[in-house]
C-alpha cells in the first residue's frame, strides 16, 4: 500500500487544489453538431475572444464553459467550418446547441482532424494521433481497399509487422497490446484474409483517436496503446447513401433520419467476391470459398435535450475452405449507449457493452475445432465541467470474459475429443483523472486508475517449477476463484507553453494488462488463441515514460515534433523453442515470463495546408528483451525490434477535381534468429544456432502511389475514381526466408525467399448521393 499512499494521496489533493472563484459566475452548455447531417463534433472548441480561456466538445458534441457574470463574445470554431462568433450574456445558466456549417473555401488536407489548427501545442496530451476519415480517402493502398489501419503505420512510432498486413506494433509492443475500440466495444481480431485487409469498413467510420503515449486513466487493459474508433451516428437531415466498387471487394452504406432531428440509421456493408471472379473463370471450383464481409449498424435516438440513446452493432466473417475442408472467423460486437445530461456542468454515459471473437476449423465432415473470447461488459463514466480551468472525469468499468482456448471434436463422439477447460475472469476498474489549466503557461492531466482480475474456476491449476515439472494441481469448482490480481496505474501528462508557437510536454502512464494472446507468428493470424493470467501466467506491467518537443511554423501551417520514450515491461511473454500452442493444455509450463524495454525517439514534420501537402515521420528505436537462461542472460533484440522506420507522404492537388497522392516507406528488417552453421549427427545435417534473433530479415522500401479523379458533379450525385499502383517500382521484398539443402549443389545449404507482392494495380469507382 505505500505507492498507493506516496502517490494517490498527492494526486487527491491535486483535485481539490481549486482556485477559489469569489466572482459570481455561470455556466453555458450544450451540443455542436454539423449542420448538413447531424453528426456530433468531437473537439469543436469554444473560446472568450482574445483569451486562452476555453473548452472543446467531448466524443458526443457536448461541452460546458463556466465564465463570470457579464456579456462575453464566444468563437466557435472547427477545422473546416466557418467560424461563428456569439456574444453570450452570463447572467444565467443557459443552454446553447450550434449547428456548423462546413467552409466553402476550398482547403485540401492529408490529415483533417477536428481540432484548433495549434491543438499539437495547446493540448497536454502528447503521443496522440487524431485521424479523419478524410485522411483515409486520398492514400495509396492495397488493391485500392481503404484501410484506417493502415494509414496509421505511416505515422511515427507505428510499425507495420508484416508486408500488407493490418497488424502493427506500437513503440516496440506485439499486437495483443493494442486495445481496439469501435463505439467503445473491444475488437479482438482486427483483419480479413490472414491479415492483408483490416475489419473497418471506413465509410462507416466517423473518425479514430491513436494513443502511443501519455495514455488517460479513463483507459485500460492493454499495455501499449490504444485506438479508439467511433462509428458515424447516422444523417439526421436527410437520406444519403454512399459505396465504392473495386477490384476484390464492393461496399454500400445508407443512412437517414428515421425522425429528423430525432431519430437516425446508418447500415453500411461491404463483401469481397475474389471467390466469384476465380469461378466465373474456371480457376476455382464452386465448392471452394474464399470472401469476407462485414456490416455496420447503429441507431441514433434522441429523446430530449437531456437524453440520447444509441444502439450500434458489428458483424463481420472470412470464410477460406475447399469443400468439407476449412476455416472461419470473425467478430461480433454490440453496444447500448445512454448520454445523460444531469445538469449544464454534468455530463454521463452508461455502456453496455458484447464482443465476440470465434476460430473454427473443419477437417472434412468427421472433425472440427474452435477456440474463441466472449466478452459482456458495464461502463460507467462521468464528465464534470467543474470550472474553466479544471475538467474531471471519473467512473468505473466490468467486464465479464469467458476464454474458450480450443476444443477438437468429431462427429461420431467415438474418437479422442481434446476439450481444454474453459476459463472465466472478471476484469474490474474504478478511474478518475482531472484536465487541469494550472496556470496560462502549464497544462496538466493527471489521475489513476485502480485495477482489479479475478480469474473463476472449474478445472484444475497446475502449477510447474522451472524444469516444466508439474508440481501441485488443485481443483477449482464452479465460480470459485483461482487467482486474482490488483494493480494501480498512475498516469500524469504535462505541457509547458514555451511560446505561442512552442511547448515542451511531458507524460508517464503505468499499464496493466491480463489478457496475453498465444501466437507463433508476430503479425497474429485467426488460429492464435486469448487466455487469461493465471497463477503461472503473470499480467503484463508496463511503465512509459515520454518527453517531447512541439513547434508550428508559418501560422500553424507546418508542424514539427520530436518525441522520445522509454518503456519497462515486466511478465513479457516468450516460449520455449518449438512449444506447440494449438490445443496444449499444459501450455502455461512452455511459456517464459521475460523482461522486455522499449526506447527510441521520433521526429514528425506535418505541412497541413495548401495544394501540396503531407508528412514526414521518422522513428529511431529499440525493443529488447531478456530472459534467465536464453543468450547468456544478456539483452536481445526482439522479434519486433525496428531500428529504423521512415514513411514519407505527400499529396499535390493538380486542379480542383485531380490529385496524386503518393506514399513512400522504408524500415529495417525484423530481428530473427537464422543458423549460423551446419553439423552432421548420426548421419543427419542439422542446423546450429547462436544468439537469439542475432541476424535481420533484408531492409523493406515501397512506393505506393494513387490518383484521385472526381466525376462531373450533378445535382445531388458525386462520383469519383482512384488508380492506385502498390509497390510502384515492383521490389519484391522478403516476407520470409527459411534455409533448405541446395537443389543445383547437394551437401550445401541456400536461403530462399518468399516475396508475396511485386506491382499492384487497383482502380475503385466511389459514389455519394
Amino acid at each position: 500500500m505505500n505507492i498507493f499512499k506516496k502517490t494517490a494521496y498527492p494526486i487527491l489533493m491535486l483535485f481539490f487544489a481549486m482556485q477559489i472563484q469569489a466572482q459570481e459566475r455561470f455556466t453555458l452548455s450544450g451540443r455542436i453538431t454539423e449542420k448538413s447531417n447531424g453528426e456530433d463534433l468531437i473537439g469543436a472548441s469554444i473560446v472568450k475572444e482574445g483569451t486562452t480561456i476555453g473548452t472543446i466538445t467531448n466524443t458526443y458534441g457536448f461541452y460546458s464553459i463556466t465564465l463570470p457574470k457579464g456579456k462575453h463574445s464566444l468563437i466557435f470554431s472547427n477545422i473546416g467550418f466557418q467560424d461563428q462568433v456569439i456574444i453570450v450574456d452570463f447572467n444565467n445558466n443557459k443552454s446553447l446547441d450550434l449547428k456548423m456549417e462546413i467552409s466553402n473555401t476550398e482547403i485540401t488536407e492529408v490529415v483533417v482532424t477536428a481540432n484548433r489548427h495549434d491543438e499539437n501545442i495547446s493540448s497536454v496530451q502528447m503521443g496522440i494521433e487524431k485521424i479523419d476519415m478524410k485522411q483515409v480517402e486520398l492514400l495509396p493502398v492495397l488493391f485500392g481497399e481503404r484501410d484506417v489501419l493502415k494509414t496509421i503505420q505511416l505515422l511515427p512510432g507505428i510499425s507495420t509487422i508484416s508486408e500488407g498486413g493490418s497488424g502493427f506494433s506500437v513503440r516496440g509492443g506485439s499486437i495483443d497490446q493494442n486495445l481496439i475500440l469501435l463505439d467503445e466495444a473491444p475488437v479482438y481480431s482486427a483483419s480479413h484474409i490472414m491479415g492483408f485487409f483490416s475489419v473497418f469498413n471506413s465509410d462507416a467510420l466517423k473518425n479514430m483517436d491513436v494513443y502511443k503515449g501519455g495514455i488517460p486513466a479513463y483507459y485500460g487493459g492493454r499495455a501499449s496503446s490504444v485506438i479508439d474508433i467511433s462509428m458515424k451516428d447516422g444523417n439526421n437531415q436527410k437520406f444519403s447513401a454512399s459505396g465504392g466498387i473495386g477490384l476484390i471487394s464492393s461496399r454500400l452504406t445508407l443512412e437517414g433520419p428515421i425522425i429528423k432531428d430525432k431519430i437516425s440509421y446508418i447500415i453500411s456493408g461491404r463483401r469481397s467476391y475474389l471467390d466469384l471472379l476465380a469461378k466465373s473463370v474456371n480457376i476455382i471450383d464452386n465448392e471452394t470459398n474464399l470472401y469476407f464481409y462485414d456490416l455496420n449498424a447503429k441507431l441514433n435516438f434522441s429523446i430530449n435535450n437531456n437524453n440520447r440513446l444509441f444502439i450500434s452493432t458489428y458483424f463481420g466473417q472470412d470464410d477460406f475452405g475447399f469443400g468439407e475442408m476449412g476455416m472461419g472467423w470473425g467478430n461480433n460486437t454490440g453496444t447500448f449507449r445512454w448520454n445523460h445530461t444531469y445538469n449544464n456542468k454534468l455530463f454521463s454515459n452508461t455502456s453496455i457493452i458484447y464482443s465476440k471473437y470465434e476460430y473454427s476449423f473443419n477437417m472434412g465432415s468427421d472433425a472440427s475445432m474452435s477456440s474463441g473470447i466472449d466478452d459482456f461488459g458495464l461502463k460507467q463514466d462521468f464528465s464534470w465541467f467543474m470550472n474553466p480551468n479544471n475538467t474531471l472525469k471519473y467512473g468505473l468499468n466490468s467486464t465479464y470474459h469467458i476464454f474458450n482456448p480450443g476444443e477438437l471434436t468429431f462427429a461420431d463422439n467415438q474418437s479422442n475429443e481434446i476439450i481444454l477447460d474453459k476459463t472465466k475472469a472478471l476484469e474490474s476498474a474504478i478511474y478518475i483523472s482531472n484536465n487541469q489549466d494550472i496556470t496560462d503557461k502549464i497544462r496538466a492531466e493527471y489521475g489513476f486508475r485502480l485495477s482489479l482480475y479475478n480469474q473463476f474456476g472449474e478445472g484444475w491449476d497446475n502449477k510447474y517449477d522451472s524444469k516444466n515439472i508439474k508440481t501441485d494441481s488443485i481443483f477449482y469448482a464452479e465460480g470459485e476463484v483461482m487467482q486474482s490480481y490488483w494493480n494501480f496505474e498512475p498516469r500524469i501528462s504535462l505541457n509547458f507553453r514555451l511560446s505561442k508557437s512552442s511547448s515542451v510536454k511531458a507524460s508517464y502512464n503505468r499499464m496493466a494488462q491480463y489478457l496475453h494472446l498465444l501466437s507463433n507468428s508476430t503479425s497474429g493470424q485467426p488460429t492464435d488463441t486469448w487466455v487469461s493470467s493465471s497463477t503461472n501466467l503473470k499480467p503484463l506491467l508496463v511503465s512509459q515514460y515520454s518527453i517531447g518537443y512541439f513547434r508550428n511554423f508559418d501560422d500553424n501551417k507546418y508542424e514539427f515534433s520530436i518525441e522520445s520514450y522509454f518503456k519497462n515491461m515486466l511478465n513479457v511473454t516468450d516460449y520455449e523453442d518449438g512449444t506447440d500452442i494449438m490445443l496444449n493444455e499444459n501450455i502455461e509450463a512452455y511459456i517464459i515470463s521475460a523482461k522486455g524495454r522499449s526506447y527510441g525517439a521520433e521526429f514528425y514534420l506535418k505541412k497541413k495546408f495548401g495544394r501540396f501537402n503531407g508528412w514526414l515521420s521518422y522513428t529511431l528505436s529499440r525493443t529488447e528483451n531478456k530472459i534467465d537462461g536464453i543468450n547468456n542472460e544478456e539483452w536481445y533484440a526482439a522479434n519486433l525490434d525496428k531500428t529504423h522506420d521512415i514513411s514519407i507522404v505527400a499529396n499535390y492537388e493538380i486542379s480542383k477535381n485531380v490529385s496524386l497522392s503518393a506514399a513512400w516507406v522504408y524500415y529495417t528488417g525484423n530481428a530473427v534468429t537464422f543458423p549460423s552453421g551446419r553439423y552432421n549427427y548420426d548421419n543427419q545435417i542439422r542446423s546450429y544456432y547462436t544468439e537469439r534473433n542475432g541476424y535481420r530479415m533484408p531492409d523493406y522500401h515501397r512506393l505506393d502511389l494513387n490518383l484521385h479523379v472526381k466525376g462531373k458533379e450533378r445535382k445531388r450525385f458525386e462520383s469519383s475514381w482512384d488508380f492506385s499502383l502498390y509497390n510502384a517500382y515492383n521490389r519484391y521484398n522478403a516476407y520470409t526466408i527459411t534455409f533448405q539443402e541446395s537443389e543445383t549443389n547437394p551437401g550445401n545449404t541456400e536461403a530462399v525467399k518468399l516475396s508475396l507482392f511485386g506491382i499492384v494495380p487497383s482502380v475503385s469507382w466511389n459514389f455519394k448521393f
